[in-house]
């Protein structure tokens, strides 16, 4: 997102920066020569996907290289569901590039603009009773490290780094090739229905372990939750997708137009804010439809926002939602934007937000118009009596030294990164603060 002043800035518009200069390297070679030339003039270098992490993790102040020329498939096990990707393939974009192969992610997030290799680094994830976030599907990576050499990391190429590789946070190298682990294409039965908040967060286990996908989310002032249960199905099994009009209805005018003018609105006069998420709760989440799993997972997001994201442990879930509550109640604010709640269970990648334990994932939001910082700051304090991890791409003011007290291999990620990047290449100001200079 590079303007033509030569300013980049991402997408929620919290980070901006004029690197030194943007390079878009065609092949793996070019981004050999990048980094060798950016080292040459004693240059940091950083390569950004699509912008949309929240956090200043992909802020280039040297040499910013832009992969958007560095996508597709790279090579395709057929008999092992394997598919290696360049690193600036988008994830909008697989579907397309998987379908020929009759393949799939097992799991997907909710919005598919990001980059491959933005999406693992960050921790990018969905919901699932028993799938992790993208980054659990990595069997392989490819990155140019600091010398401009090549990494082959893989189950029989320096398996001891893939954990680590794998939620990277671009603080190793580039990386110019990911091998995904795919599925059979499948359907997703798609239920979405409105219960009483009260009774969601009660019988949250229950939820969570009745679907393979569970989600929800609420609007602060409401006394509902709009629950989504998303179940696996055959690819052979008949589609019921969403007609036109209604996903047009739904999704474009609602979720987003409609939507849009609300926040806008509630910006100017907070005391609408109530009665307009009153009216939210009326209208959305109340259908079923099945389609194809990427058509269910990814919605259109066109409405600007800045949000913080926290995992907590899964059983933490309803205690920190009841706080948040409480909060906003008793401070009175008017908050226009839902709070989304997730799941995903432990995984072993060292920086992981579920990294050994079964999570919840909290995420908070703002319209990009309003002052998020003070809701912001209030909510984190939640998550930290509660041990929550922040997601590596959105909003968060925790540093090395409580990080590293919430992750047990952060030291040895530290490590591999200071014998991989000993003078600090592909670090930042971000990763600075999250991981030590």
């Amino acid at each position: 997102m590079t303007a033509m002043n030569g300013t980049w800035r991402n997408w929620a518009r919290t980070e901006s920066v004029k690197p030194v200069r943007v390079e878009r390297p065609v092949s793996v070679a070019a981004v050999q020569r990048a980094v060798r030339g950016a080292a040459r003039t004693g240059l940091r270098v950083k390569a950004v996907g699509a912008g949309h992490s929240f956090t200043g993790i992909a802020v280039a102040t040297g040499v910013l290289l832009e992969l958007d020329d560095l996508t597709g498939i790279a090579e395709v096990d057929r008999e092992r569901g394997r598919v290696t990707l360049f690193g600036g393939t988008r994830l909008f974009d697989l579907p397309r590039l998987l379908r020929p192969h009759g393949l799939a992610l097992a799991n997907m997030g909710d919005i598919d603009q990001q980059s491959i290799s933005g999406a693992i680094s960050t921790g990018t994830h969905g919901t699932g009773r028993d799938l992790g976030g993208i980054a659990t599907q990595v069997v392989g990576l490819t990155l140019v490290t600091a010398d401009g050499e090549l990494l082959h990391i893989s189950e029989t190429s320096n398996p001891e780094l893939l954990p680590a590789a794998a939620v990277g946070l671009g603080a190793l190298g580039i990386i110019v090739e990911v091998t995904l682990q795919c599925v059979p294409a499948f359907v997703l039965e798609a239920v979405e229905r409105p219960y009483p908040l009260d009774e969601v967060i009660t019988g949250l286990d229950a939820h969570v372990a009745g679907t393979d996908h569970f989600e929800f989310y609420w609007f602060p002032g409401t006394r509902t939750a709009v629950t989504k249960a998303n179940t696996r199905q055959p690819a052979s099994v008949a589609t019921r997708p969403l007609s036109p009009w209604s996903s047009f209805v739904d999704d474009t005018l609602l979720a987003n137009g409609v939507f849009r003018a609300t926040c806008a609105a509630g910006r100017m006069v907070p005391a609408i804010v109530p009665g307009v998420n009153a009216l939210a709760e009326r209208l959305w989440g109340d259908r079923s439809f099945s389609d194809a799993s990427h058509r269910v997972f990814a919605t259109k997001r066109t409405v600007r926002f800045r949000e913080m994201e926290y995992a907590v442990p899964a059983a933490d879930v309803p205690e920190v939602l009841r706080a948040i509550d409480e909060l906003i109640r008793s401070r009175g604010w008017k908050i226009s934007f839902p709070i989304e709640v997730r799941f995903a269970p432990a995984d072993d990648l060292w920086l992981s937000t579920a990294s050994g334990r079964d999570s919840g994932y909290v995420a908070v939001h703002r319209y990009f118009r309003e002052n998020h910082t003070e809701y912001f700051e209030a909510v984190e304090e939640i998550m930290i009596e509660h041990a929550g991890r922040p997601h590596w791409g959105k909003l968060h003011t925790r540093d090395a030294a409580a990080l590293a007290a919430l992750y047990p291999q952060h030291g040895s990620f530290v490590q591999l990164r200071d014998r991989l990047d000993p003078t600090r290449m592909f670090s930042n100001a971000y990763l600075d603060r999250v991981l030590g200079a």
